[in-house]
């Protein structure tokens, strides 16, 4: 199979969707890679290490995705890219298609098979391919929320460790997965006082065993939203429903009892946000003010630390590459796993959460698969 690998277009997105070392491995297994020159200059990947690997490089995005049988990118394909998709080809990315309408409507003109990384599932029910990602973005949240907590940058002025004889800063975490324990790991290192939220007493459980007095763990419920996120000075919105809009658990109401200058870090944006006032951002312009409430809502986050976040990616998605290079339709039909990634089929929605989120007609993936 030839794969083709365009360079991101994103807003200062700098990951690329294969790196040299995984160009190599598939030619292992008899498979051709053509890479758009310059993908990879964000993540320190130069044209020439591509051609090193057996890749050739094309100067010519269009000539890419007119050859490749399989595109493999970081983001979701912007709708220039969509349009060169064709009937047939596979693409294989991150989408997040619930809050996205118009993305839906063109991978479906397409007629493409469009499989994306955030709802392939493993058998102990996780999400392999999202997870990478959502521990960059949790440990990244807390960092971004740090430098926006500082007076400069229309915080506070909070140093969330404190210093001996000040009260260090309060963070309050909702949402107990992935992104939320990155996230708890960072801001307990930086000694500011933690707090988390879930719906799930067994998560909390596991969290406080592995934080112990480190940690406030508490039941999520509107009444405990509100009582701690009144009282804190950084905040970040960590919750996911696989594929589904994010639920908008932060109402309007409640940031306008935040304290002026405290700080949103919305993750769950990719997925629409998890407040009311959440609107995604970029790297360029990352965040907005809401009734003195500073919102960091950038929607690619980890592509800030393009090498860690690149490399990181490559090793959950080399895997599922070669198994879709060795024939989309086996590898689909063979992996009940991989199949839950099947977000889009020959112009129909393929994902249960995702037709939901869209108010489409749901079409079982392999009635169209045959």
């Amino acid at each position: 199979m030839l794969i083709g690998v365009p360079k991101e277009i994103k807003n200062h997105e700098y990951r690329v969707g294969l790196t040299p070392g995984s160009v190599r491995e598939l030619g292992h297994f008899g498979h051709s890679v053509i890479v758009e020159s310059g993908a990879g200059i964000g993540s320190g990947f130069s044209d020439e290490q591509y051609r090193q690997a057996g890749a050739r490089v094309e100067s010519k995005v269009e000539a890419i995705f007119e050859r490749a049988d399989m595109i493999v990118k970081v983001k979701e394909p912007q709708p220039n890219e969509c349009k060169m998709l064709r009937k047939g080809q596979v693409l294989f990315t991150y989408l997040h298609l619930a809050p996205d309408p118009l993305q839906a409507q063109l991978l479906q003109e397409s007629g493409c098979i469009a499989i994306a990384y955030e709802t392939v599932t493993s058998a102990r029910g996780h999400l392999p391919l999202l997870a990478p990602m959502s521990e960059v973005a949790g440990r990244m949240a807390v960092q971004a929320g740090a430098h926006c907590l500082e007076k400069a940058a229309g915080g506070r002025g909070v140093l969330l460790g404190g210093v001996p004889g000040v009260v260090a800063g309060d963070v309050v975490i909702i949402g107990g997965g992935v992104v939320g324990s990155n996230a708890i790991r960072v801001a307990v290192g930086m000694e500011a006082n933690v707090t988390v939220l879930d719906k799930s007493i067994q998560r909390l459980k596991e969290l406080d065993d592995q934080f112990s007095s480190r940690l406030t763990t508490i039941y999520s419920t509107n009444d405990a939203i509100e009582h701690y996120l009144t009282n804190a000075d950084l905040v970040i919105g960590a919750v996911l429903v696989p594929g589904a809009a994010a639920p908008q658990l932060i109402k309007k109401d409640i940031l306008k009892k935040m304290r002026p200058g405290s700080v949103l870090v919305d993750v769950a944006i990719d997925q629409g946000g998890c407040a009311e006032t959440s609107r995604a951002t970029t790297h360029l312009d990352p965040t907005y003010v809401v009734d003195g409430v500073v919102h960091y809502c950038v929607a690619n986050m980890p592509g800030a630390v393009a090498r860690t976040s690149t490399l990181a990616l490559n090793n959950a998605t080399l895997p599922f590459v070669i198994k879709l290079a060795q024939g989309y339709k086996k590898a689909l039909l063979d992996d009940v796993h991989l199949l839950n990634g099947l977000n889009v089929c020959h112009g129909h929605i393929t994902h249960t959460a995702v037709a939901a989120a869209l108010n489409q007609p749901y079409v079982d993936p392999k009635t169209l698969l045959v």
